[in-house]
């Protein structure tokens, strides 16, 4: 009998321990599955709709009809194919193998009503699509245009072109919808807390290929230095805009890399044509000849940005050869003499007994517009002109909601869908969503207009270099450097690099160790 009961206790006690090893190995074999990244961007979003924000396209929520390349040449992604033979009707071939996040069939009434909806609450892309009408006959969405328009490919690129499922919006709400848009990307919203992060799991129905991410967090922080620390913390994976003067420290960490890539960006100053004071094209020259776009590029890039002259960079194909600006004291005074100011005692510039002062805006989101706003004041007190900096919070919505200030630094993808139109329509057009210092040049608007119902790429390149050159004629910006993409990553991030478009950022090809 004790026998039999040693037995018995001997055979219990081993089962159990086989379950305990089962358990164990099942928990680490759970664990090693588990695959989840963390992401820094230094732009806060107050939601995640699609049709007026990019967080959206960078967390892989949403896609759009065309994208663009490692080469930045546009390739089909939800549309299969496209034709036109007049330029000004369309047809997109729909993906007959994709849905939204929530199960639903992409067709092409699915993007009809999408597209509708980015109309609707993006004023801009009203200008920018040119749409007239719109038909879908199953796969097939017809496009027709107000007027010839051989851009309208590349405006689809868009990130503001997002296809999400309307039904969604219908019945969840207008609010709700745009805090969890569905989308047909390889993630979808888990959580959203407003200017601070959004929680995406994986779509493991994804169209494209089951995402290697189970999950991601993506947060964000408009302080570069704790940005850094993130990194340098492990807290972070991938951290983007860097500030350059953190790199070294970065780098001695062997667990990081940091990747600096030349991207389709330029930093620089913004003119407000409704200040009275930079309205004169004359103190727009001065103040030009006062920035110093080559200590911008080696004392506060650190090398990781080269001097701008113009708003494409001149390795583009549509980019101009033209000299970089140097710094000149003596002509910055001498122009603003011819504008009507006079050199007090003081050494400050004045007119009718009032001296030249400059609200300049700037913001820190990119840790280096500070430090451009900071030298141009430096230098602009050289000449007599007196800046005053002031830092706010969003840049774009203060820019667009007051008219008081004089100038400001500011960063844009010029280029971002392989040619200039995107940013002289965005930029310098009267319904521009980019336009907030009202700029209005007559010669200006009609190169444009002609640039939009011209095909021939050569032809495309030649009105957009002349344009370039009419814009730093006028000097209706300031162009002082073109950055990289300074990002920091983690090792244990496998199959991704930063791109130089700024969309494509969470992918479901992303992988961890």
């Amino acid at each position: 009998m004790d026998r039999c009961k040693k037995y018995i206790t001997g055979l219990l006690c081993f089962i159990l321990i086989l379950l305990a090893g089962c358990s164990t190995t099942k928990s680490i074999e759970n664990k090693e599955e588990e695959k989840k990244v963390t992401m820094t961007f230094s732009f806060k979003a107050a939601n995640l709709d699609p049709h007026t924000g990019f967080i959206p396209i960078r967390a892989g929520i949403t896609e759009t009809l065309l994208k663009l390349d490692e080469n930045s040449n546009i390739e089909g992604w939800l549309a299969e194919k496209w034709e036109t033979k007049d330029n000004t009707e369309w047809t997109f071939n729909i993906r007959d193998d994709v849905s939204f996040q929530d199960g639903k069939k992409l067709d092409a009434e699915s993007v009809k009503q999408s597209l509708e909806r980015s109309i609707e609450v993006n004023e801009s892309l009203g200008g920018s699509l040119k749409i007239k009408s719109m038909e879908a006959d199953d796969q097939t969405l017809t496009i027709r245009t107000t007027e010839p328009y051989p851009a309208l490919p590349s405006e689809l690129v868009n990130p503001y072109t997002s296809i999400v499922n309307i039904g969604a919006e219908k019945k969840a709400g207008k609010e709700a919808f745009r805090n969890n848009p569905i989308g047909t990307g390889p993630f979808k919203v888990k959580a959203f807390k407003p200017n601070q992060e959004v929680q995406v799991v994986k779509n493991k129905e994804y169209w494209a290929g089951k995402p290697k991410l189970d999950s991601a967090n993506i947060k964000f922080n408009e302080d570069a230095n704790v940005r850094a620390l993130a990194l340098q913390s492990k807290e972070a994976d991938v951290v983007y805009n860097l500030p350059a003067e953190s790199l070294k420290s970065i780098e001695k960490d062997k667990e990081l890399k940091i990747e600096s890539v030349p991207g389709l960006r330029a930093h620089f100053i913004l003119y407000n044509s409704q200040s009275l004071k930079v309205s004169d094209v004359k103190v727009r020259e001065a103040l030009d000849l006062l920035l110093d776009r080559k200590s911008v590029a080696s004392d506060i890039m650190l090398g990781h940005g080269v001097p701008a002259n113009g708003p494409f960079n001149s390795n583009l194909p549509f980019g101009i050869n033209d000299e970089v600006k140097k710094v000149d004291v003596e002509k910055a005074k001498s122009l603003l003499n011819e504008a009507g100011y006079k050199e007090n005692a003081d050494g400050k510039m004045e007119k009718d007994g009032k001296p030249l002062k400059l609200e300049l805006i700037t913001y820190k989101a990119r840790p280096e517009l500070p430090l451009i706003a900071q030298l141009l004041q430096s230098d602009a007190k050289k000449s007599g002109i007196d800046i005053q900096i002031k830092t706010v919070e969003n840049a774009d919505t203060h820019l667009a909601e007051n008219r008081d200030w004089d100038l400001a630094t500011y960063s844009n993808n010029t280029s971002p869908r392989g040619d200039g139109s995107y940013f002289f329509n965005t930029a310098f057009t009267e319904t521009g969503a980019l336009n907030v210092g009202k700029i209005n040049i007559p010669e200006l608007n009609e190169m444009i207009d002609e640039l939009n119902a011209t095909s021939n790429i050569n032809e495309r390149t030649e009105l957009t270099q002349k344009a370039a050159r009419i814009i730093n004629k006028e000097v209706a910006h300031s162009y002082a450097v073109y950055p990289n993409i300074i990002v920091g990553m983690n090792n244990r991030v496998k199959n991704w690099n930063p791109t130089a478009e700024e969309y494509y950022i969470l992918t479901h090809t992303l992988d961890v160790k």
